[in-house]
């Protein structure tokens, strides 16, 4: 099974599984979801990595397992970014850029959730970056919960599962067992091209300002 290295070692999808298991695929999704400094985790990638490790039985965790794990994981920290957008309101994403912060990744946020309404919550699942964000935007803006807590749900769980599933159906394939890593690559470009609108919105928004 040959892997490629898309980043740092420890951020590598089939090296974060095979060392910490379960409870970091678990760690990894929660952080993503709800911690404003989980943007860069590799979600989609492990995810994936993870499924397709079930069916070939490099990770003996059954299917199901971390199914039902991963959605947790996902829906708590969505729950948790809500939370901290309620609680520290505007003000947090009013913040200078860091190294851990930029304005650029709310200020995508932000576009997508006003051009989507409450449905941001769910499509936003399936963006990177603007998952991290699109909770503390929604709390901050005193979204209601229980519309919010709904639509967290069905996106927390139809993300997770989804994308396990695929790695696990993918992963019957001889293909794409022996080329992990090219999956993977393939993965975030296809991840990355998601964002590609978002951001043309963003920047549309700020030409029309200008102008006006």
């Amino acid at each position: 099974m040959q892997t490629l290295a898309l980043g740092p070692s420890w951020l590598d999808p089939s090296h974060l599984i095979s060392t910490f298991g379960l409870l970091g695929i678990a760690f990894v999704i929660f952080a993503e979801c709800g911690l404003l400094v989980g943007f860069f985790l590799p979600g989609d990638t492990l995810l994936f990595t993870a499924g397709l490790l079930v069916r070939t039985g490099s990770f003996t965790t059954p299917l199901w397992a971390v199914c039902l794990i991963v959605a947790v994981a996902a829906v708590l920290g969505n729950q948790t970014g809500y939370y901290i957008g309620r609680k520290a309101g505007p003000a947090l994403f009013r913040r200078e850029d860091s190294a851990l912060f930029k304005r650029e990744y709310v200020e995508k946020s932000e576009h997508f959730f006003e051009r989507y309404g409450a449905r941001a919550i769910v499509l936003a699942r399936f963006v990177p970056i603007v998952r991290t964000f699109i909770t503390a935007i929604a709390g901050a803006s005193r979204m209601h919960y229980r519309t919010y807590l709904i639509y967290t749900i069905v996106g927390g769980v139809l993300w997770a599962v989804s994308i396990t599933c695929l790695g696990y159906a993918l992963g019957g394939i001889q293909f794409f067992q022996d080329n992990v890593g090219l999956v993977e690559l393939a993965i975030v470009a296809v991840v990355a091209l998601s964002i590609v609108p978002v951001i043309l919105g963003v920047v549309t928004s700020r030409v029309r300002s200008r102008r006006r």
